[in-house]
């Protein structure tokens, strides 16, 4: 956790972190003076590590219901990808998240503090992106994040640095001087992106980041979201991009008509969608012999696609390891020539529709 404090001696600001209930020595780098300061210790240990805490919130319009009873945790360090399709509540939950606006029922801990009883509190670990980032049109790019950067409580000194480094970067430096109005969507998506991160929050929060960017700006994007999450940073973002859901999340809530319809792990999203493990196997050239894989334990068909390249679906109780060794020796022995073979595994795209369909079901 982060807090300012202010030297004794000099009325210096200083930004100190440290974990809650930990005694840190302070020094001033202005004066020199020294001193010890407790962080306060945590509301509930139950919540130790877990950023974010969201249990069964529901959001009521009216007549309709636009969230219902949706839980779950994050953990420190996590990238979390919260994707649905258009509707699903995906924005109502950041906006409830950011205490843009009130949930009906239910609780939300941001760090351990309430929403949105204890915003103050709360807002000081946020950075936050929302899905239309808008800046005042007239501002120069440097001047908009200057700005952002005081209203956000960086020390003065500390401001100008840190833009140059993130605007580096994102490879936006050239544009440093230029007015917001002067620059491209992509671009100002990108300086949005920038004063989201600026100050070093413990949480970020992303309404669909990766909107409008080009190829090699996301993956600049996502490589930022590992380097963070490396540092203990949690990123909390929604997205359409399956593709770049998958290269970044290390966990991934799938919400659909307000509900959470699955979460977890890639791995684990994978584990109940795979009904049966299948190959790709390409020989170097045609050969009939081919089929006589078709009467070994384990293999369930075989589908060709093409001439010399076809697929083979393995039994998912049977020992794959095994099932795989025994295609190899029979395709050797039966002199197929063998270029490739190669495990296909189910894309987000893939697992994403399928439990759609799955919750699809259950209404």
């Amino acid at each position: 956790m982060e807090k300012k404090i202010k030297c004794i001696k000099c009325g210096q600001i200083i930004t100190i972190s440290g974990n809650p209930g930990e005694t840190i020595t302070v020094t001033c780098p202005s004066c020199h003076t020294s001193g010890k300061f407790t962080f306060e210790k945590t509301k509930s240990s139950t919540l130790e590590e877990t950023i974010v805490k969201i249990n069964n919130i529901s959001k009521k319009y009216k007549d309709i219901l636009a969230l219902n009873n949706v839980s779950f945790d994050i953990k420190k360090g996590e990238i979390f990808g919260y994707i649905g399709p258009n509707g699903a509540g995906k924005t109502t939950t950041i906006k409830i998240l950011v205490g843009l606006i009130n949930k009906t029922s239910g609780h939300v801990f941001i760090n351990n503090y309430e929403m949105p009883e204890q915003k103050s509190q709360a807002h000081k670990f946020i950075g936050y992106l929302p899905q239309k980032v808008a800046f005042q049109q007239w501002r120069t790019l440097n001047h908009a994040l200057t700005t952002f950067g005081k209203l956000s409580g960086m020390e003065k000194n500390s401001i100008q640095p840190r833009i140059n480094e993130l605007l580096e970067i994102m490879e936006l430096t050239k544009f440093k001087n230029k007015k917001i109005n002067q620059l491209s969507g992509g671009t100002i998506q990108k300086v949005g992106i920038i004063q989201a991160i600026l100050h070093n929050p413990s949480l970020i929060i992303l309404d669909e980041p990766l909107e409008g960017l080009d190829p090699e700006s996301r993956y600049q994007v996502k490589q930022i979201f590992k380097d963070l999450s490396k540092k203990g940073t949690t990123v909390f973002f929604s997205s359409h991009i399956l593709s770049d859901v998958e290269d970044v999340a290390t966990k991934i809530c799938i919400l659909d008509w307000g509900r959470v319809i699955k979460i977890g792990t890639l791995d684990e999203l994978k584990t109940e969608f795979v009904k049966e493990k299948q190959i790709e196997i390409i020989l170097s050239k045609k050969s009939n012999k081919f089929k006589e894989i078709s009467k070994l334990p384990g293999v369930q068909n075989i589908l060709e696609k093409s001439y010399e390249k076809f697929l083979i679906n393995i039994d998912k109780t049977d020992n794959y390891d095994e099932v795989i060794h025994n295609i190899i020796q029979t395709l050797l022995k039966n002199e197929c020539h063998i270029r490739s073979i190669t495990p296909i595994i189910p894309t987000l795209d893939e697992v994403y529709q399928y439990y759609l369909r799955k919750g699809d079901k259950k209404q």
